[in-house]
């Protein structure tokens, strides 16, 4: 049971809270990276689309490259250290029927976290990703546990 408020993040969003809140997205190819501070109690999630900006328009969240140090950097700015902080990585499907590019864009988007998280030394301590369905998750920052269910396909 999360006994503090729960706030729902959407592509291209970035979210900071602290226990005991809680923060959830629903993914498909998408990724949600979780950050966690056990000594602060307090938690981050990115919720992004494509792997990298590609220079063309506004370097916004819904870029893993940018939205990953992005969160690194208001975590830190919160008061955590790279040093303190755990991951966890969500999503990445290949939600896409038939083959192609679209498929490889959950693919390339785990791939992303996990270079950047590497980059800043972040551990990787839990990760969900792959396969063929969504997530519906929820970071419950009191426990620093995440909450997953997958979404079930339907075909219309």
């Amino acid at each position: 049971m999360i006994h503090g408020s729960s706030t729902f993040i959407h592509v291209g969003q970035i979210h900071i809270d602290q226990s005991p809140g809680a923060i959830s997205t629903v993914l498909g190819s998408c990724v949600a990276v979780c950050l966690y501070d056990s000594k602060l109690g307090i938690g981050a999630m990115n919720h992004y689309l494509l792997p990298f900006w590609n220079g063309n328009g506004l370097q916004t969240p819904k870029f893993g490259n940018i939205s990953i140090p992005k969160m690194i950097e208001q975590m830190v700015l919160h008061g955590s250290s790279a040093k303190t902080l755990e991951a966890k990585i969500f999503g990445g499907a290949s939600m896409s029927i038939g083959g192609s590019e679209a498929m490889m864009i959950g693919e390339k988007n785990v791939l992303v976290a996990r270079e950047i998280l590497k980059e800043y030394r972040i551990g990787i301590v839990a990760e969900d990703v792959g396969g063929q369905n969504g997530r519906k998750i929820q970071f419950d920052l009191e426990r620093g546990k995440v909450l997953m269910k997958y979404a079930t396909r339907c075909e219309v």
